[in-house]
């Protein structure tokens, strides 16, 4: 276990010096849609779970390394908003100081999307090298958020909810929530990142 945190502390320390990371990483929670823990662990990175290896997983593309060398590593725009989920009864609930990410849509990230996040299987573990292209952020107490310094391209938004009993829980439950967006080259791109239950 400590090898994993050395790595992934070595890991962060480089995405600091790469500018990849907005704010301070908090590592995350590899517990999937339902794990427990605190607002500030749980952004949905189960897709990036290294330690997913269970049988009847949808098996991942080859890592596509020229796809993402040829992705822009700086920018001048910023990413905007507020993450919640809306409840059968009309309720909203928001992602309070939770953590987000922007994954770059790539064929890598696509499959992801189309397989994981739509159609709710389980993944093989990620390549570690997807980390290098990540960029993460924390929404503030009443689930508003913002990263700067985003290079143009198109973005799947990523974060989770934690609601309990208000959304038909028995107990709290993380709600992934995800969204394609485009960033252009400068300004501000406002987004509602929601999802409704």
């Amino acid at each position: 276990m400590s090898k994993i945190l050395k790595s992934l502390a070595a890991l962060f320390f480089a995405l600091a010096l790469s500018g990849c990371v907005h704010q301070e990483l908090i590592l995350p929670n590899f517990n999937g849609e339902s794990g427990s823990g605190t607002q500030q662990s749980t952004v949905d990175v189960s897709d990036l779970n290294t330690t997913v290896q269970s049988e009847g997983t949808v098996p991942r593309i080859p890592f596509p390394q020229e796809e993402y060398n040829r992705l822009a590593r700086t920018g001048n725009a910023t990413v905007s908003g507020t993450i919640y989920v809306v409840t059968a009864s009309g309720q909203r609930i928001v992602g309070k100081q939770t953590r987000l990410y922007l994954n770059p849509v790539t064929s890598y990230s696509r499959q992801w999307y189309e397989q994981s996040y739509l159609g709710g299987r389980k993944m093989d573990k990620a390549d570690p090298r997807l980390f290098n292209y990540l960029r993460f952020t924390t929404s503030d107490a009443t689930g508003h958020f913002a990263f700067y310094g985003v290079p143009a391209g198109r973005y799947y938004l990523i974060g989770v909810v934690r609601c309990g009993q208000e959304c038909g829980y028995d107990t709290p439950q993380n709600i992934r929530v995800a969204k394609e967006i485009s960033v252009g080259s400068s300004g501000t791109v406002n987004v509602e990142l929601s999802k409704q239950l």
